[in-house]
């Protein structure tokens, strides 16, 4: 069995931070208006919903350590992360946000113990929304994360822009 620690968790989510912050950083701040289609966020509300996702799971898991989370619940957190993203305006802000955020989370992620990620926290409907681990819930955070950088690696691609990650690739072959 593989064993992967909270030292472990907090140092993939700043490698993943780490690129976002990359991406943030080389899309111009003319190009933050930018909307793929009509019904997609912005690179700027991409990046608000990305930097304010971990403050929920953060505070769920570490201030509040819910063991049991009501959809009530799910809704003030996520009402009250959205708000955070909402009130980051301009890409400076952004930014900053981005990294100190992340550096706090992921030092909070480094802090957690075996015991701490086992534990397991419920929903009020199982049969569809089975219990987890708070470890694969703060796993979801950095999935979450890559999710919406690949896709704003695609806008980088319609602005005309090599995504980083893809430059280092050509670079080496």
């Amino acid at each position: 069995m593989t064993y992967y620690s909270g030292k472990d968790l907090g140092r993939s989510f700043m490698t993943v931070r780490k690129n976002t912050i990359q991406i943030a950083s080389e899309i111009p701040e003319d190009k933050y208006s930018f909307r793929a289609t009509p019904d997609t966020r912005t690179v700027a509300e991409t990046l608000q919903h990305i930097t304010a996702n971990p403050s929920w799971q953060h505070k769920l898991h570490g201030q509040d350590k819910k063991t049991f989370v009501s959809f009530e619940d799910f809704g003030t957190y996520i009402g009250a992360a959205s708000a955070y993203g909402g009130s980051l305006t301009g890409k400076a802000a952004i930014l900053k946000a981005l990294e100190a955020d992340g550096n706090t989370f992921a030092k909070w992620l480094e802090s957690l113990t075996d015991a701490t990620l086992g534990e397991i926290v419920s929903f009020p409907d199982p049969a569809n929304h089975p219990a987890k681990t708070r470890f694969e819930m703060l796993l979801g955070v950095k999935e979450h994360e890559m999710h919406h950088r690949a896709q704003l690696m695609l806008v980088q691609r319609h602005l005309g822009i090599i995504p980083h990650l893809t430059r280092a690739r050509m670079a080496r072959a």
